[in-house]
């Protein structure tokens, strides 16, 4: 099973349509951006998978994607910890997809401390105001 973590916590899969078909793409983190120009016109989610907490190539993917002028929906799978959830957010992702074991190993206290994580950005410190700009 897994656990959807999105600014307001844990919650359930809420994607109904399945992971097949023309409308999802599942992604390794090590995927070049410029190969999918063209190819995510239609698509609703795009799946990143990060196959280790120290991997942060999806971080980078997901803000390519971004600036190729991806909107639809952006979800991190796998090893992404609490303490990632800010920039995963910054990035661009949506939300981020979690084994059971690792929901339970940080609960969602951990994850919800990280969640209001646009007001908490080293640039916005700099400029001496508390929202990101």
């Amino acid at each position: 099973m897994t656990v959807i973590v999105s600014d307001a916590g844990f919650g359930p899969e809420t994607w109904n349509t399945g992971f097949e078909g023309k409308t999802v793409l599942d992604l390794n983190s090590d995927t070049d951006p410029a190969s999918l120009t063209g190819q995510t016109e239609g698509v609703e989610m795009i799946r990143i998978d990060f196959p280790s907490f120290a991997d942060g190539r999806g971080f980078t993917l997901a803000r390519q994607l971004r600036l190729m002028g991806y909107t639809g929906r952006l979800r991190a799978k796998g090893h992404v910890l609490a303490d990632q959830y800010a920039m995963a957010r910054r990035t661009g992702f949506d939300e981020v997809e979690i084994s059971d074991e690792l929901a339970a190993r940080q609960p969602q206290e951990q994850w919800l401390a990280r969640s209001h994580w646009g007001a908490h950005n080293y640039q916005a410190r700099l400029r001496g105001s508390s929202a990101a700009s």
